[in-house]
């Protein structure tokens, strides 16, 4: 159960962020309850919305992998509300259902290619406490991406960590769509306390 209801539409009285949730509700088919939340405080959750915006559908950085990065970063974490909405978006963004299944063995896997695995090393290990990136790691990034790119993936992993502590300090109830999609697509997951 929720520690704060999400609001309902009728209960923002903002065009802008009222037209953002429309725009979540087309592209995803809902609109997640984290911003919902959120939107008791409309400066907050307009910065969000916009680093979100920026961090994720901006940029050189393919977002198919920014997708992963950032699954790979709430896995690191433990994040289960934001395993969910990242196995959903990779799933939109065109990352296989074999990728998002594999995750966990990533170095070991063939679905994955030297780019993506250099990615999603720095996801896994950017995403734990403490932080284990090391400039080996960043070498290896090097090998397959610029440096803005590099901050685009770095700026995935960090839009995460404030997501997986507002989603796991809320205990924010999971919408029932990407808890569907993330039940038939991630081996062993659960929804844990963000079920409502």
């Amino acid at each position: 159960m929720p520690h704060l209801r999400p609001l309902e539409n009728n209960e923002i009285n903002d065009d802008y962020i009222l037209e953002r949730f429309t725009h979540y509700a087309n592209t995803r088919g809902f609109t997640p309850n984290s911003i919902r939340t959120m939107a008791r405080r409309p400066d907050i959750v307009k910065a969000f919305m916009a680093l979100n915006q920026a961090v994720l559908y901006e940029g050189t950085a393919p977002e198919g992998i920014k997708m992963m990065v950032s699954l790979a970063s709430s896995l690191a974490s433990g994040c289960l509300y934001c395993q969910s909405h990242m196995t959903n978006l990779s799933s939109i963004y065109q990352v296989s259902d074999e990728q998002i299944a594999a995750l966990a063995n990533f170095e070991d896997s063939r679905v994955f290619s030297d780019a993506e695995k250099a990615a999603l090393n720095l996801g896994f290990k950017a995403g734990r406490v403490p932080n284990e990136a090391t400039q080996a790691d960043f070498d290896r990034l090097a090998e397959h991406f610029d440096e803005g790119q590099i901050v685009e993936l770095v700026a995935a992993v960090a839009l995460f960590g404030y997501l997986n502590r507002w989603n796991d300090t809320m205990a924010t109830e999971l919408e029932p769509f990407p808890k569907e999609v993330t039940e038939a697509k991630l081996p062993g997951w659960e929804v844990g306390k963000h079920a409502g």
